[in-house]
């Protein structure tokens, strides 16, 4: 079941999220994606924390979101994200 295996790999992000979570985010060992941890599932914006996209020397370009819970990773081109990213430049967002 697809939901089930997510379940583990989100659990499996937090786990190592908060153990790392000591040392910052330009840690030398940078944090990367592989093509199975990306989620293909729209993040609602009120639930990103911030993000950081992952490291050029990542054979998967992508970004990782942080969420009250953990890590995700998210394909940067995903159409949300965009949407995502969009707003945030916007210098009259409501979000305070």
């Amino acid at each position: 079941d697809m939901r089930i295996s997510l379940a583990l790999l989100i659990l499996l992000l937090a786990a190592a999220w908060t153990g790392s979570q000591g040392m910052s985010f330009r840690s030398s060992r940078a944090q990367c994606c592989s093509k199975e941890m990306l989620s293909r599932r729209k993040i609602p914006e009120f639930r990103i924390r911030g993000y950081v996209e992952t490291a050029p020397s990542c054979t998967q370009r992508a970004v990782l979101v942080k969420l009250p819970r953990g890590m995700v990773c998210v394909d940067r081109k995903e159409k949300w994200f965009q949407e995502y990213l969009r707003k945030q430049k916007q210098p009259n967002s409501t979000s305070t």
